[in-house]
């Protein structure tokens, strides 16, 4: 780290402040750039401060972030939320509850967490109910589902509807191309596209 920063020093300076910087100060920022010039900013941001200005961005906002992204139009990734909880397998109930206390009232759902790795590979999925009715000494990695249902950043949104009604999901998580999770698409998502599908079809009628 401390290399990093005397290669980069300018770029540690800038990370420093964004990170200094409130959730609503960032989003006041994303909001008053172009687009364009937000995706650019992103794509030399580390990841934690990504997922703070997708959390924080309107979600029109987001939406063309995403697109800017190249996630197509209508792909899972260009509907998810970076908006969930991630866990450490090594964590025990006990750890894992105490993150959901102090991260969940900002996630799009806190029932339903997933498992990744130091470099953000999905690993696993462990729902609330399961934390619950374990001991608190209990290791996530005991716990955890390892058989995840998922989809792609590119996968069609018709596709992530259906998984999502097949297996009964609360929410779906979202990897790229590298298996790393990038965000999730919920139930609540999947039903707002639905709206402004139907919406539009009145319109044109």
């Amino acid at each position: 780290e401390i290399s990093e920063c005397l290669v980069g020093s300018e770029m540690c300076i800038r990370d420093r402040i964004i990170n200094s910087i409130t959730d609503s100060e960032l989003s006041a920022i994303i909001e008053e750039l172009y687009v364009d010039d937000a995706v650019d900013m992103m794509e030399e941001l580390p990841a934690n401060v990504v997922k703070r200005v997708m959390r924080t961005a309107t979600p029109e906002t987001r939406r063309l972030i995403n697109q800017y992204l190249n996630y197509p139009e209508n792909s899972a990734g260009s509907i998810m939320t970076a908006e969930f909880i991630d866990l450490k397998k090594y964590m025990n109930v006990r750890e894992a509850i105490a993150r959901i206390r102090r991260i969940g009232k900002d996630k799009e759902t806190i029932y339903i967490c997933f498992v990744t790795s130091a470099d953000r590979k999905l690993e696993g999925v462990v729902s609330v109910k399961d934390l619950l009715l374990n001991d608190d000494e209990t290791v996530i990695e005991d716990i955890m589902d390892t058989n995840v249902i998922f989809c792609m950043t590119h996968d069609d949104q018709e596709e992530v509807s259906e998984k999502i009604s097949d297996y009964d999901l609360m929410a779906i998580p979202v990897v790229d191309k590298e298996g790393r999770l990038v965000g999730i698409v919920t139930v609540d998502d999947i039903i707002d596209v639905l709206e402004q599908e139907l919406s539009l079809i009145h319109i044109s009628e």
